[in-house]
């Protein structure tokens, strides 16, 4: 049976779709610390049902999520397929060790938002604030605009 867990207007909510014990530990804590509200999950079904559900902030992705590949990584698959409408709410990470740190090309083809390598989990919290403050500032114009215009109700 799945936690039931209430989230307010304002709490900060993050979604980790990662397996590996001791970096599901170390992401779980770090985003703790920084007063998010972490719900894990082990399962590509979870992810998915959890990320229709909630409008998480900050969604991690590990490279071999459930044991795949990052090929057939499922969670990343459907974050990929989704249409921006529903992704724009969140800042995206892919984590795992096929990937160089904020390589923005690699972060681009894999239609995340930051690439992080394990080797590169004791800045975790910094590349978070850094992702996340660079995702709100460009869709910052985007989001006052379309609040002006749900303001504007005939």
């Amino acid at each position: 049976m799945e936690e039931f867990d209430i989230i307010g207007p304002n709490d900060h909510p993050a979604l980790l779709a990662i397996t590996t014990p001791q970096l599901a530990d170390i992401v779980k804590s770090t985003l703790i610390d920084m007063d998010y509200k972490v719900h894990l999950v082990d399962r590509p079904v979870l992810f998915e049902t959890r990320y229709n559900q909630i409008n998480y902030e900050v969604v991690f992705i590990e490279e071999t999520f459930a044991g795949s590949d990052p090929i057939s990584n499922a969670a990343l698959t459907f974050v990929q397929n989704l249409p921006m409408s529903l992704r724009r709410h969140a800042t995206i990470f892919l984590i795992g060790a096929g990937y160089e740190t904020l390589n923005a090309m690699q972060a681009f083809a894999l239609s995340v938002h930051c690439v992080i390598n394990l080797a590169e989990l004791s800045m975790l919290a910094e590349l978070v604030q850094k992702s996340v403050a660079e995702n709100d500032l460009f869709l910052g114009t985007f989001r006052e605009a379309q609040r002006r215009m749900y303001q504007k109700t005939p």
